[in-house]
């Protein structure tokens, strides 16, 4: 395997792990209006996310800058092409990053009602429109020979990645749901699991629809085994939030993340992003990689600080690892 493959299955591997992270995360903030009956449920749901959220968007960075320096040509055709889209989504998650901050800062009501508001739509919009994103680079854009985007905004709004968008959407939110079963305890954690029944079938059938759709297009053998565990995986997840067994539920709802990722590069490979105009135009792992040196620095690089940050965050979730409830939330006004 070249190297330009490994950095390909490592870009997929990082994707991965922060739509398994910050899924949850962005269905938790969704949550606080669909969930939360007043201020003190509103709390709970984000202090279960509050010592992580930041540290699940480092994965976000790492795997972006790794596009950047393993594939440049693929880094400059997306971010140029999707420019729209990926700065909503950039200025979704500085100011969703405010609000966790500054929302306890002063005791109004109004201002902690609306960064609650922000939380909300600034975790909805990403979770959407990372679907959406996504559904472009697997079904094929317009790319021209020079391996510039040609298309307009509206080329991106297609049936298939709105579909995307929706999925993603009603996917991260079955997660934060089964996530705050996982994570709180009394009345709030009964209502979060009824909720993820109601969640997670509407996304059973969004989510069949799609992946069903990618391989009839695009996919293969590997593909067609992804697809069935994310199936099978998202199906077992809603049987064990039924039983009550919510760490079983978290982890197989965060397998059917990791499935349906893996699906989506697996049909994408070896294209990382298809041109829609003629097949030749396509970016590749090939044509579109840093030089073999590059790369290998990048692999030591690599090797030496993803264990590190490995064992750092799961330290973190280790020690926030209780539940809570709203008889943990001081009555005071900060």
């Amino acid at each position: 395997m070249e190297l330009h493959d490994v950095w390909f299955v490592l870009i997929a591997v990082l994707w991965t792990g922060y739509f398994f992270l910050e899924g949850f995360d962005f269905g938790v903030g969704v949550l606080t209006r669909l969930l939360a009956r007043d201020r003190a449920e509103k709390r709970v749901l984000i202090n279960t996310i509050g010592p992580v959220w930041d540290g699940n968007e480092v994965w976000l960075l790492t795997a972006g800058g790794a596009t950047f320096a393993a594939f440049p040509e693929w880094y400059a055709t997306l971010f140029s092409g999707f420019y729209l889209p990926l700065l909503v989504i950039l200025l979704c998650l500085i100011v969703r990053g405010v609000a966790f901050e500054y929302r306890v800062k002063r005791a109004e009501e109004s201002w902690q009602r609306n960064w609650e508001t922000a939380i909300f739509w600034t975790s909805l919009i990403p979770a959407l429109l990372w679907g959406v994103a996504f559904g472009n680079i697997v079904r094929g854009v317009k790319i021209d020979s020079d391996m510039e985007y040609v298309g307009t905004l509206w080329d991106l709004l297609n049936p298939y990645a709105l579909l995307g968008g929706l999925v993603t959407l009603t996917l991260f939110t079955f997660h934060g749901t089964v996530f705050v079963g996982l994570k709180t305890v009394g009345d709030i954690r009964e209502r979060a699991r009824k909720l993820a029944l109601q969640v997670g079938a509407v996304t059973a059938v969004l989510a069949l629809l799609f992946l069903l759709w990618t391989q009839v297009e695009s996919g293969d053998g590997k593909s067609l085994v992804a697809m069935v565990v994310a199936v099978a995986a998202l199906v077992a997840a809603l049987g064990a939030v039924k039983a009550g067994r919510e760490g079983w539920g978290f982890a197989l709802s965060g397998l059917t993340i990791v499935a349906a990722v893996a699906m989506l590069f697996l049909t994408l490979f070896p294209n990382v992003m298809p041109s829609s105009l003629d097949a030749d135009w396509s970016l590749t792992v090939t044509n579109a990689s840093s030089s073999p040196y590059t790369l290998k620095i990048m692999t030591w690089c690599a090797g030496i600080a993803t264990p590190l940050v490995l064992l750092y965050q799961s330290w973190t979730y280790w020690v926030f690892r209780k539940r809570i409830g709203t008889q943990h939330i001081a009555d005071v006004a900060h």
